[in-house]
């Protein structure tokens, strides 16, 4: 099911390079913007191969005159727990929706699948996601520092419990 809004095109059905372009904006942006190494990308690369492999869940993909521009997506963890994973917009499409369009379309699936909880992992400097999260009813249930992807950071898991 694909969604259309304006120019921006969300679509779950995978084509060709879009998980590479996953990784690569995963890679390039923040490794711009908050200084990740490039172990930040293996990171994210081997769980999406496996989960593009066999993986149980959905990955969408936001689009705008061909390119991607975002990606969220909800992986299913087993015993009703859900996922939330890979989800980054392009700098130009933040501030546009775009974000709260690909996570409500996340949590709108993962009720379909009726999941009873879900969780993500960020981290601390990617402060206006953790906002959109805590706005959809994510709370912040563990931090944990360490030196990782290239820095001392920290890393923020967030949980929820979904109503049936």
């Amino acid at each position: 099911m694909a969604e259309a809004g304006g120019q921006v095109r969300i679509r779950h059905v995978l084509e060709p390079g879009d998980l590479g372009m996953v990784v690569h904006l995963h890679g390039v942006i923040y490794a711009r913007e908050y200084g990740l190494d490039t172990t930040f990308e293996p990171y994210v690369a081997k769980p999406l191969a496996e989960f593009a492999m066999g993986g149980a869940g959905r990955l969408w993909i936001a689009e705008r005159d061909g390119r991607v521009v975002g990606s969220i997506a909800m992986v299913d963890a087993g015993e009703s727990v859900g996922q939330l994973r890979w989800f980054l917009l392009v700098p130009e499409a933040r501030g546009t929706g775009l974000g709260r369009r690909l996570l409500e379309t996340a949590l709108a699936y993962a009720r379909e699948r009726a999941f009873a909880r879900l969780y993500l992992w960020s981290f601390a400097d990617l402060t206006e996601a953790l906002r959109l999260y805590e706005r959809a009813g994510f709370a912040i249930t563990e931090r944990k520092s360490g030196f990782v992807w290239g820095a001392q950071r920290t890393e923020v898991r967030m949980d929820m419990a979904l109503s049936a």
